[in-house]
């Protein structure tokens, strides 16, 4: 599985893809950056012990923060390394060639994937290197160890997140034996679960519990929580919930408006285990979506016939 893993790992890092991710990682760090800085700025008080997240959450100016940016067009960097890494093996009719070499199936398609789990977590350190690189030059001073530790924590939780993106591109590239069909339905599914589901879970809440003129404020927290039960089928939502307890640390997993609700919830950081306490259950869910679809990916591939008539 290793000669497999790194001439895996040596086409993506070779390849025009990466160049054109790296061309991202540049035009995001810098965008970034340039947020965290002007929020910064503007309210010196509000940012507290804790600058360098704000460059990883700050949204300012119609421009998405990076934790937006990522949860967004993050599956699409992901789906580019998956969505033909098999198909186009069968298509090129290299498959055979290669397994009647002394190399096992389960190492080909274990080497595929852990070397496009490779060049994702390369781009994502990457990316949050550079912003806190940025960040010291502009902001002046260096981060906390906390933070750093945060940080570090964060690139996990967008690594484990990406995969579950890169084993489904890589289930529909087993799935579908034409590039450009495996390709259709990753992007399909990708648009579902960032714009479509955002718009049925609105719809299901409001005929579930709709919001009229004399609504009070429990029936504007069952509306938020209904959207937020059916959002949580979306990977995601899923990393969305899973990081916001890393980079904000007051952030206590409760919706906005339970917090307008509420005028007993502390505001105080809390400290990083509590924070991964938080996210923890999304996290598991992650990992579990991840670990199906590849899963899936594995058996059918590996009761697939290769031999060529």
């Amino acid at each position: 599985m290793g000669t497999i893993f790194w001439k895996e790992l040596a086409d993506h890092l070779g390849s025009k893809r990466f160049f054109i991710l790296s061309l991202i990682i540049l035009v995001v760090a810098g965008a970034s950056v340039y947020l965290g800085v002007q929020a910064f700025g503007e309210n010196p008080e509000e940012v507290g012990e804790y600058a360098y997240l704000l460059l990883f959450t700050a949204a300012q100016s119609g421009l998405p923060s990076f934790l937006s940016f990522l949860a967004f067009f993050g599956p699409l960097l992901a789906v580019l390394l998956g969505f033909d890494a098999i198909n186009s093996e069968f298509t090129k009719g290299t498959v055979s060639r290669i397994l009647s070499q002394p190399i096992y199936r389960d190492a080909w398609i274990n080497g595929k994937f852990l070397a496009g789990l490779a060049t994702l977590g390369i781009v994502v350190l990457s990316i949050a290197l550079l912003i806190f690189g940025l960040g010291l030059f502009a902001l002046g001073f260096p981060p906390e160890g906390e933070e750093f530790g945060r940080l570090l924590l964060f690139v996990a939780v967008a690594v484990i997140y990406l995969s579950f993106w890169l084993a489904l591109g890589i289930l529909y590239s087993v799935l579908f034996r034409q590039t450009a069909s495996s390709a259709l339905a990753a992007v399909a599914t990708w648009l579902f679960f960032t714009l479509f589901l955002y718009m049925i879970a609105g719809v299901i809440a409001d005929q579930l519990a709709p919001i009229r003129a004399n609504s009070t404020a429990s029936d504007l927290l069952r509306n938020q929580n209904i959207r937020d039960f059916v959002l949580r089928f979306s990977p995601v939502a899923l990393f969305e919930e899973a990081t916001l307890p890393i980079l904000v640390p007051t952030y206590r997993g409760l919706s906005l408006l339970a917090l307008l609700t509420r005028t007993d919830v502390p505001t105080s950081p809390l400290s990083l285990g509590q924070s991964i306490l938080v996210g923890w259950p999304q996290l598991v869910g992650l990992v579990a979506l991840t670990s199906v679809c590849f899963a899936v990916a594995y058996l059918v591939f590996m009761r697939r016939e290769i031999r060529t008539s």
